[in-house]
């Protein structure tokens, strides 16, 4: 899965995206915070290039004026950007940032009422769901509004075509299979040439919903093997590395050869790493691709009623060609109790990423959304209150 030349990836996790009418790109050294303007201009001046030009964008789009705020998962941070590049270029007066901390973060800084909307990789638990709601004064709801693959990135001198099963997983970020030329490895990749580097897991070390996605796959496909569990964040062995968010882990991989991590795959794209393919319910070692993400995306299901849209989904299921590590990405949002004067600008946006933003999805390395659920996510903002 490819991004685009002069698409915005590898950014600093915590940097601010935002869109603003003029056609500028200002880097806040002091705040730590990256101003990214909605205008359809790079950093150098030039024309952006992306999936969704502003042209198309702007003859379909219902557009709001005033600000507002998000924060949350990192893992759809590069297809928000371009979302709000693009909305900001349609719609001016609109004024949009999403800040990238963290699915954990993001939720708490959503029951905590600093913003308006929070993207998170996995549903809320009940203590997180009780503070949304009371901040809401009434449900907190999911959103799915994105999803894509979680590749499995690495690093690894003269080898470029890697295979590796979930029990094999479970082993190398269990700190139980430590050289690359093991014989489980091996056993995957039969043919392969493989050298006898030792292995450098890294793991996300903030509460992440990319964490709760990957934990929930090994859960669910490698047990007994997998004795960590499943969650945000978990109780990693002492030689299992830790960095924070998703460049932190994709910079700690660049940076060491025999490293492995998991993470949104337009990082490891935009890090130059080598993406595994993963054995699938199918028993086929599958490339993660925009095609296989929607194959296993195929046997999704959300709610029939109501505008909680939490999607079912497994991660061990027996479709051929699909990836089995597929993620669906959130925005949470109260159902009633918006800020009036922001519920026109938060329904515009929310509706633009449903269905004209959706365009930008393979070019960014993600999978639109299938039309049975883009269709109910429609309805459900359409019903916020």
């Amino acid at each position: 899965m490819t991004r685009p030349a002069g698409s915005r990836h590898g950014r600093t996790e915590g940097n601010t995206l935002s869109t603003t009418r003029g056609a500028k790109l200002a880097l806040l050294a002091a705040a730590g915070t990256l101003a990214l303007s909605a205008c359809g201009t790079d950093s150098q001046g030039g024309t952006a290039s992306g999936p969704t030009s502003a042209a198309s964008a702007s003859s379909s789009t219902a557009c709001a004026t005033g600000e507002l705020k998000g924060a949350g998962s990192t893992f759809q941070k590069n297809i928000v950007a371009q979302w709000i590049k693009d909305f900001g270029a349609a719609c001016s007066g609109a004024n949009l940032d999403y800040q990238g901390v963290g699915s954990g973060a993001g939720i708490k800084q959503f029951g905590s009422k600093t913003i308006d909307f929070a993207g998170s990789d996995s549903v809320m638990k009940p203590d997180e769901q009780a503070a949304a709601d009371k901040r809401c004064g009434g449900p907190a709801v999911h959103l799915p509004i994105t999803a894509g693959g979680i590749a499995l990135a690495y690093k690894l001198t003269g080898v470029s075509d890697l295979q590796l099963s979930p029990k094999t997983l479970a082993g190398i970020f269990q700190g139980t299979i430590k050289k690359w030329d093991d014989a489980a490895i091996k056993a995957d990749n039969p043919s392969a040439s493989l050298p006898s580097t030792g292995i450098t897991a890294v793991h996300r070390s903030d509460s992440s919903g990319t964490t709760s996605v990957f934990s929930k796959f090994l859960n669910a496909t490698a047990a007994p093997d997998w004795k960590l569990g499943e969650g945000k964040e978990l109780k990693w062995p002492a030689s299992v590395q830790g960095a924070a968010k998703s460049d932190g882990v994709t910079q700690a991989v660049s940076g060491s050869d025999g490293a492995i991590t998991y993470v949104e795959a337009s990082f490891a794209t935009s890090g130059g790493l080598g993406v595994a393919k993963i054995k699938n319910g199918a028993g086929e070692y599958t490339a993660l691709t925009a095609d296989t993400v929607s194959k296993a995306l195929e046997g999704a299901s959300v709610p029939d009623s109501g505008n909680d849209l939490q999607v079912k989904y497994d991660f061990a299921n027996t479709t051929a060609g699909a990836y089995p590590i597929t993620a669906i990405s959130y925005e949470i949002v109260c159902s009633k109790g918006n800020d009036a004067a922001k519920l026109a600008l938060l329904k515009a946006f929310l509706t633009y990423d449903a269905t004209t933003g959706q365009a930008a999805a393979t070019g960014l390395g993600f999978a639109p959304l299938p039309q049975s659920i883009a269709t109910k996510v429609t309805a459900a903002i359409a019903a916020l209150a």
